[in-house]
């Protein structure tokens, strides 16, 4: 993590069951998830549909696009909708972390002024307790 980069969100995934194909080309791998998001912008549940996208090409390359709606509350408590899309691409020995970017859209009228104008970017950790999307805001 770059130190000037501030933590605004931390995202808990669990994965559910994968759907796989492969072909001559490359192998597709979906997989849905469910979780949660506690931060002081926004706390909420990730709604039903959520699905990380992989497409793993010739290359060894994976293109990734996880795309997932999170209902909850914002800082001002008030009901709100999160959708994230968070998109990435590496090698299938990605590093750890592995980088994304995440674009941001909110009915939340206190969210919408910040999220749908600042760049931020992404990271996935694995651990014995699964995965967590951090996500930051660049400075």
């Amino acid at each position: 993590m770059m130190s000037k980069d501030k933590l605004i969100m931390e995202i808990e995934i669990e994965t559910l069951e994968r759907s796989m194909l492969e072909t001559k080309v490359g192998t597709i791998v979906m997989i849905p998830f469910k979780g949660s998001v506690k931060s002081d912008l926004f706390s909420g549940e990730i709604l039903p549909g959520a699905v990380d996208t992989q497409l793993i090409d010739a290359n060894n390359i994976k293109h990734m696009s996880a795309r997932y709606m999170i209902d909850g509350k914002d800082a001002s408590g008030m009901d709100c909708k999160l959708y994230i899309e968070n998109t990435g691409y590496f090698h299938i020995d990605f590093p750890r972390p592995f980088h994304t970017i995440p674009k941001f859209y909110t009915d939340s009228e206190l969210l919408s002024k910040y999220l749908h104008t600042n760049q931020f970017r992404g990271e996935g950790h694995r651990d014995h307790e699964g995965l967590k999307i951090k996500i930051y805001e660049i400075l």
